[in-house]
């Protein structure tokens, strides 16, 4: 796509737009990344915390890159963005079997973008001509920049997936694909393949990194804690993009241990889900879909751990599948008590966990029993309905307020 170089005038007013660029408001970034990921052909970037937080990193890189090539060479074609953001999203579009179709999400947030620009072009200039000609040579030239970017990463995903049929990391995750889809593999041949018996108790979970530049040095310590914490030596840790492991190991890790070992990370994006324990075949994939389910709920709810398991979170995870009826059922149950201090939440919480013994929950606080009495009594001050009326409902929702950010 060519264009005429636009006149001296124009070339000033696309600088200043594109200075403004630089600089986006939250609110329209937040539009252009709910545009990329709600297209037909987005679902699995959206559904997959990984690939969304990379996209959304990806946008802002595009935006970036096209409005400062434009500060120092106002309307000239911008070449493809090839940085470490477009490079990230072909290494998890190949390794997740996905294709360049869902590349289409750029056009989503192109459209998005185009539409914010002439926002700014309407307050550069009142002239008709001028504007006419600033909004012409934009146009031509966002649409060149997002064809020029989506081609070369195009590209990219074809020599990534030319690499990742050959080697022995291409088997394993070929043959870790055939066994989650139920393909009819030989045990024994999968077992060869992968060198991780099936036979027996298997956890898996789920270590990724969802910041930016992730540091593949921890994802990997961050499996080795997993497989730690369940006294294997011999796990299965398949890389399954370029900030996401997949992790089995024989046995059950033990949460706090897992926790304690974590926290000691220095790396404070490094996050593991931990699917559920069962036996064979059916454990290996039932476990990694829960642990997928349990990446997808601390996503969904920004939430601040860092290691989270399914036994733990899976009612928090059915209750938050629609976010916006979740919040509206922590309000209606908790009425004030959801702002209020982290004390008088925990000892809701931990009495209501302790069968409503007064004296088991104020051992397990390390408070004295009239303390906790007295945050209960604060607690049925604020709650819509006393809490010996709605024991049920008020657990549920205080559930949700532990794991959600």
């Amino acid at each position: 796509m060519l264009w005429e170089p636009p006149s001296p005038r124009v070339r000033e007013l696309i600088r200043q737009g594109a200075e403004l660029s630089v600089r986006p408001p939250e609110e329209w970034l937040a539009e252009i990344d709910a545009a990329t990921l709600s297209g037909p052909h987005t679902r699995e970037l959206a559904d997959d915390p990984v690939l969304a937080a990379a996209t959304r990193r990806a946008n802002r890189s595009n935006l970036l890159f096209w409005a400062a090539a434009n500060v120092q060479a106002p309307g000239r074609r911008v070449p493809a963005n090839v940085g470490p953001p477009q490079l990230d999203i072909a290494r998890d579009l190949v390794r997740r079997g996905l294709d360049e179709s869902a590349l289409d999400a750029y056009r989503s947030g192109q459209a998005v973008a185009l539409r914010l620009w002439t926002q700014i072009c309407c307050g550069l200039t009142i002239d008709p001509a001028e504007l006419r000609e600033l909004l012409d040579v934009s146009a031509r030239s966002i649409e060149a920049f997002v064809d020029d970017t989506i081609a070369a990463i195009a590209e990219q995903i074809a020599r990534e997936r030319e690499e990742l049929t050959t080697g022995s990391h291409a088997e394993r995750l070929e043959t870790v694909s055939l066994l989650l889809d139920g393909a009819p593999i030989p045990t024994a041949r999968a077992e060869q393949r992968l060198g991780y018996p099936l036979a027996g108790a298997h956890t898996a979970a789920v270590v990724w990194s969802d910041g930016p530049g992730a540091d593949l040095a921890a994802l990997d310590r961050a499996a080795e804690l997993v497989a730690a914490a369940a006294g294997d030596r011999r796990p299965l840790t398949v890389p399954a993009g370029s900030a996401t492991r997949w992790v089995w190991v024989h046995g059950r890790p033990d949460p706090e241990e897992l926790r304690a070992r974590a926290a000691a990370l220095p790396e404070a994006d490094v996050r593991i889900a931990v699917g559920s324990t069962a036996e064979g075949l059916d454990g290996f994939r039932r476990g990694h879909l829960d642990a997928l389910a349990v990446q997808r709920m601390l996503a969904r709810l920004a939430s601040p751990h860092r290691v989270a398991t399914h036994e733990e979170v899976e009612l928090v995870a059915l209750l938050t599948a629609d976010p916006k009826n979740a919040g509206y059922f922590v309000r209606r149950v908790l009425g004030a008590l959801e702002n209020a201090e982290p004390e008088v939440t925990d000892a809701v919480r931990v009495f209501i966990a302790a069968q409503c013994n007064a004296s088991h929950a104020a051992a397990l606080l390390y408070v004295h029993r009239n303390t906790l009495l007295r945050r209960l009594a604060r607690a049925d001050r604020l709650l819509p309905r006393p809490l010996a009326e709605n024991v049920v409902e008020v657990a549920a929702a205080l559930e949700v307020l532990r794991w959600r950010a």
